[in-house]
């Protein structure tokens, strides 16, 4: 190596600011297909000479190739025409695992949906391929969001687990390919927001006919549709005072539910479970449980648990917890969305 070449170590490097460099890959197209830098000028070195002119002069120049070698030649080149050329030590190879050894931490505890995911989403969208983020959130619901939010986006989820009531996912940024993305399944997605005793069995009947077709049945549960999860039983938990008085005013568990129409005091729902057992149709307790026996995802929204002071303790069995990202994640993916 010349006297004349600058290098810097790939940890070094990732330390600067890139706004005030310019950051050249001397890599070939189909090297920078599979393992694209963000934010690189792409000059192969096989033309190099024929571009070196498309290099400015007004910020230092941070060159890269595969191994180190030719990022080296380039640098003297440019040096040796005025330029403030650097080398990076290694070349992608160490690059890419600088990357890795250095991931970048994000505090997400503390945050409700769909704050962590969101922080997660603007941090990593600024950061270069291939980096590794470890992200930190105390929302149950964020075990489910991150698995969802990184196979839809195509960032790879490398672990996921939970210690101490802090839930640890760490990704590795990745470049998701538009067809996965935009790809769309026959799944089936509902949003169950009502209470009530008839649109809840009109959800369940349908979700449990789509499961028996094979469909992949997603039922997301949020503000008054979390009360048909809840166990018909009193369970002891701590709750604050409106949180008592939330659970006190709202129905506990699917057979507490009235009609939106003719209620009647209860009466109502009363005469339609009795019309629906002499038909012999299910009913709303057996449809739940077919559902879950068939493999019909239930989620219930932690946000609005946690607006309406509803314990995870105090839901029936077979009940995930989720946010936004789950919903969509599985919403993505259907051909069928219901808002009910």
């Amino acid at each position: 190596m010349s006297d004349n070449v600058n290098t810097i170590k790939p940890a070094d490097f990732l330390k600067l600011d890139k706004s005030k460099l310019t950051f050249v890959d001397l890599r070939e197209p189909d090297d920078v297909l599979v393992h694209k830098i963000n934010g690189t000028q792409n000059i192969p070195f096989s033309r190099f000479t024929k571009n070196i002119d498309e290099i400015s002069k007004g910020k230092p120049v941070y060159l890269i190739c595969s191994v180190g070698d030719l990022s080296e030649e380039v640098a003297e080149i440019l040096t040796d025409r005025g330029y403030e050329a650097y080398s990076i030590e290694g070349g992608y190879k160490a690059y890419s695992e600088a990357l890795k050894s250095k991931p970048v931490y994000i505090d997400a505890k503390k945050l409700r949906c769909p704050g962590p995911i969101v922080k997660t989403a603007d941090i990593i969208r600024k950061l270069p391929l291939e980096q590794h983020i470890i992200v930190e959130a105390t929302e149950d619901a964020f075990v489910s969001d991150i698995a969802v939010w990184c196979e839809r986006t195509g960032n790879k989820l490398i672990r996921l687990d939970t210690a101490n009531g802090v839930i640890t996912a760490e990704i590795e940024k990745c470049s998701a390919p538009a067809e996965k993305v935009s790809e769309v399944q026959n799944d089936k997605t509902f949003i169950v927001f009502s209470g009530d005793l008839d649109k809840t069995i009109a959800a369940f009947i349908i979700a449990n006919g789509a499961a028996s077709m094979g469909r992949k049945v997603t039922m997301f549960f949020t503000f008054w549709g979390l009360n048909i999860l809840r166990k018909p039983k009193k369970v002891k938990v701590s709750k604050t005072l409106i949180e008592k008085m939330f659970g006190t005013m709202m129905p506990r568990g699917s057979l507490k539910l009235g009609l939106s129409r003719m209620n009647m005091l209860g009466a109502g729902s009363k005469m339609i479970r009795a019309i629906m057992k002499q038909k012999g149709v299910s009913s709303l307790e057996e449809l739940i449980r077919d559902a879950i026996s068939h493999g019909v995802r239930i989620v219930a929204c932690q946000m609005s648990m946690d607006i309406m002071g509803i314990k995870r303790e105090e839901l029936i069995d077979g009940v995930e917890l989720g946010g936004v990202a789950t919903f969509l994640g599985s919403a993505e993916k259907s051909d069928t969305s219901l808002f009910i």
